[in-house]
């Protein structure tokens, strides 16, 4: 349960989809497909609920673009939260930008060209509130800096209040407000590589200007099982459901094995301490045959905690939840 990789099967219907467009001789369309582009506006607006002025554009996996944004949009410097994924400082290291990480509160942030938010966060689960959010979108008006949130894990809710889209609170001004969004845990289509980005126009003019010429572009057996994916909620809602029911199994043994479950209100995982040092806990768990990750894998401030993916089979789940509760 050290990688956040899904384990359960791509929905037939989209597998279906796959299938039945493998006859692809051309090249793909940049900015999607008619059908494509129509499903994810919709998506856009019914699910996120966003408003006003917007653009949608189709990404290889939302990892790659985390990565090379920096790079396409030329920026001087990023900012990236203090407990995050590492592909936000990974980005900004490609292009030789300079990387600052930040506290939550918007309020306190430098002047930047891009500011990434993660709610909810990988790794912690935690969910910005409305004034988190709304704090980010004043600094990118303030500054005309690119807010760019990461939503990848919005359609996983746990406990307490539900994510909210960046994009829903920006109230028809989405202007330097970026959101991006994957398949590959709302869908289970991780080996597809599809993703989406949604917001600022010409922000997305830009990015897809640049694609043009670099590639990168979504291949059409992919556009094609993306269009069907984002027209049914149901089998994303089924997976939540998934997810919910193993991360209350588990916690419930980390919890009686003295570990204290931080956020993790959201998402795919359990962010969690025994106030040690984070390697103590890994090695703890190894010998009871299940793999974590380290808590400083994702910065300084989370050395004295360990991430746990949800991704793993419901008897997976149950055995670790065994084992644990067989040693304390």
């Amino acid at each position: 349960m050290s990688q956040g990789t899904p384990v359960d099967a791509t929905p037939e219907f989209i597998q279906a989809a796959l299938r039945d467009s493998s006859n692809a001789p051309s090249y793909p369309v940049t900015i999607g497909t008619p059908e494509l582009r129509e499903a994810m506006r919709n998506w856009a607006i019914k699910t996120l609920g966003v408003s006003g002025e917007f653009d949608v554009l189709p990404t290889i996996g939302s990892k790659e673009l985390v990565a090379w944004l920096p790079s396409i949009l030329r920026a001087k410097t990023v900012l990236y939260p203090k407990v995050a994924y590492p592909t936000y400082l990974v980005g900004s290291m490609i292009h030789g930008s300079e990387a600052i990480a930040v506290d939550i509160d918007a309020a306190t942030w430098p002047k930047s060209e891009i500011a990434w938010i993660n709610s909810p966060s990988n790794p912690t689960g935690r969910v910005h509130s409305e004034d988190e959010l709304i704090a980010a979108i004043s600094y990118a008006r303030k500054n005309n800096s690119l807010v760019v949130s990461d939503e990848c894990y919005i359609s996983f809710p746990a406990t307490g209040p539900a994510p909210v889209s960046i994009l829903k609170l920006a109230a028809g001004n989405n202007k330097n407000l970026l959101a991006v969004h994957s398949m590959s845990k709302r869908s289970n289509l991780a080996g597809y590589r599809a993703g989406l980005i949604v917001g600022d126009a010409a922000i997305i003019s830009e990015i897809r200007e640049v694609r043009k010429h670099a590639g990168m572009m979504v291949p059409l057996p992919i556009q094609r099982a993306m269009t069907v994916a984002l027209g049914d909620e149901s089998h994303v809602a089924q997976q939540a459901g998934r997810y919910a029911k193993r991360r209350e199994v588990l916690s419930a043994a980390l919890v009686k094995a003295g570990f204290k479950i931080d956020f993790s209100s959201a998402g795919l995982y359990i962010w969690c301490t025994r106030n040690e040092d984070s390697w103590d806990s890994v090695s703890w768990l190894a010998d009871l045959g299940i793999l974590a990750t380290p808590g400083i894998f994702y910065g300084e401030a989370g050395r004295q905690h360990i991430r746990i993916a949800m991704t793993a089979t419901d008897s997976q789940i149950v055995d670790a939840a065994d084992r644990i509760l067989k040693h304390i």
